[in-house]
């Protein structure tokens, strides 16, 4: 299936998770344990999108990372999903941990996460602290994270009415009392796994550098509660870079600031991929 303005091609291998390369070729995936039945040995970029992404936007992203040589894992969670962990979200992050761990690589691998993306990664942790043996070395051989207006527990019952209904501010209004009173009703299903995956988030046992890119005006991925986040990492010892523009709309830096974004992004990457990996990267 061809994508994008690259011609790049796309392959499902989940209903939340999608593989994109440059390369012309089908991957067969056992849905039991995950495991590929190929190796493209190439460096991986693990892009966690936002809530409702459409593929067209997913994709000028995915670009980014594709003209350096990455190939891109793309996972999707729908509404459904994250007001329903325990059958939802929960199940997405278990399968792409599984996914990493089963398709071990001594390529470089590279996390940029979207909105939601940092509650999925949240989950994630959850499952690595649960199974560290077999989990932690997917997190070690990660060598750089960036996390574009990452939205916290605090801003879900914002976020989701915002992304489902992004034109419509009545009945944007109308799921965010639903959204507060589902995480009042259904504490025990949903709410204390919200702020479960908050805690991991902020105890991230990805210690790659990190590069935060965010705006003072996002009600969504916060300034305060990103601030809280980085706080967190770097009194762990995680280098961290932090972009704050003014006024910037959720997960809209890179169409509004396109320049300084990728300059920032690329940067980041040049700083902690090393040099012979970006050789193989660049296919020399």
């Amino acid at each position: 299936m061809l994508a994008g303005d690259r011609a790049a091609h796309t392959q499902d291998l989940t209903k939340n998770i999608q593989y994109i390369t440059n390369d012309k070729i089908k991957l067969s995936l056992d849905p039991d344990t995950m495991k590929l039945d190929k190796q493209l040995n190439r460096p991986t970029c693990v892009m966690i999108n936002w809530l409702l992404a459409r593929q067209k936007h997913v994709m000028k992203y995915a670009n980014l990372y594709l003209e350096q040589g990455f190939d891109v894992i793309s996972v999707s969670c729908t509404p459904w999903q994250l007001m329903w962990p325990m059958k939802g979200s929960q199940l997405v992050a278990g399968d792409l941990i599984k996914l990493l761990a089963v398709n071990e690589t001594d390529q470089p691998t590279v996390v940029h996460g979207f909105s939601v993306g940092g509650y999925i990664w949240g989950e994630l942790c959850v499952h690595v602290l649960n199974n560290p043996h077999l989990y932690q070395p997917v997190l070690d051989r990660i060598v750089a994270q960036i996390w574009d207006s990452a939205a916290d527990v605090s801003e879900i019952s914002i976020g989701v009415p915002a992304a489902v209904f992004p034109k419509n501010k009545i009945m944007q209004k109308t799921l965010k009392a639903y959204m507060e009173y589902h995480m009042k009703s259904f504490h025990n299903v949903a709410t204390v796994h919200y702020i479960r995956s908050s805690q991991m988030f902020h105890a991230n046992p990805c210690h790659a550098p990190a590069l935060f890119l965010l705006s003072a005006s996002d009600p969504v991925g916060s300034k305060k509660s990103n601030q809280s986040v980085y706080d967190a990492w770097t009194q762990m010892g995680i280098k961290c870079t932090w972009h704050c523009w003014d006024r910037s709309p959720h997960v809209q830096h890179f169409t509004k600031h396109k320049d300084e974004y990728i300059a920032l992004l690329n940067a980041h990457l040049a700083e902690n991929v090393s040099g012979k990996q970006r050789m193989k990267m660049a296919g020399r």
